[in-house]
């Protein structure tokens, strides 16, 4: 009786542990929802991940379109000030020398007319002497302010017009600038002794 007993208590034991528990079904389900939960927050981080490096590599992009701005700018800025600035002191001395020119044209034509002017023939026999060195002193002051114009264009951008070359000033020898200097006086020198052999030849035949 002893052995059937044991015989029931063991299966029924076994029955026992081989029975599923009536809450598994629910355990499940809250173990699902759980991973799924954790799977959805961790697509969200992976996406707010995503984010943040886009918007850091468009912050970065950003800097450094904005240091090249920057960079242009200041390098831009600097070129056209100084080219404005060279300009306006170009326009300055280009002012200055229109000035200069118009004045030494002015005292130019002046000169011309008076030495143009000048007509030994008609003057008086018995004034002849006083005209002539009238007009020696009237040829005298142009050739000296001819002179001065020169002097003062030497080096200058507009000395070619006096028939200087700008790019040989300042290297001529003693001897170039010695034959300068003679047939410039030459040139000023013969309208005189033009003027005077005409006074003397006038003076003597009339």
């Amino acid at each position: 009786m002893a052995s059937s007993l044991q015989r029931k208590q063991h299966i029924k034991v076994r029955e026992t542990q081989m029975e599923i528990p009536s809450d598994r079904p629910a355990f499940t389900e809250d173990f699902e929802g759980k991973l799924s939960e954790a799977q959805s927050q961790l697509e969200i981080l992976q996406n707010q991940r995503r984010e943040l490096e886009r918007q850091k590599i468009a912050l970065e992009d950003l800097n450094h379109r904005k240091q090249e701005f920057l960079n242009g700018q200041i390098e831009l800025s600097e070129k056209f000030s100084n080219a404005v600035t060279t300009i306006e002191r170009e326009l300055f001395e280009m002012k200055q020398e229109m000035e200069d020119l118009d004045q030494t044209r002015a005292a130019f034509v002046n000169h011309l007319q008076r030495i143009e002017s000048l007509n030994p023939e008609a003057w008086p026999k018995d004034t002849l002497s006083v005209e002539l060195q009238k007009s020696l002193s009237i040829l005298d002051k142009a050739e000296d302010e001819y002179e001065q114009a020169v002097s003062y264009f030497t080096g200058t951008r507009k000395s070619s017009i006096f028939g200087a070359s700008s790019h040989s000033l300042g290297t001529h020898s003693s001897s170039s600038d010695f034959q300068t200097m003679l047939r410039n006086g030459m040139a000023f020198n013969l309208p005189v002794i033009i003027l005077g052999s005409l006074a003397l030849l006038i003076f003597l035949f009339k």
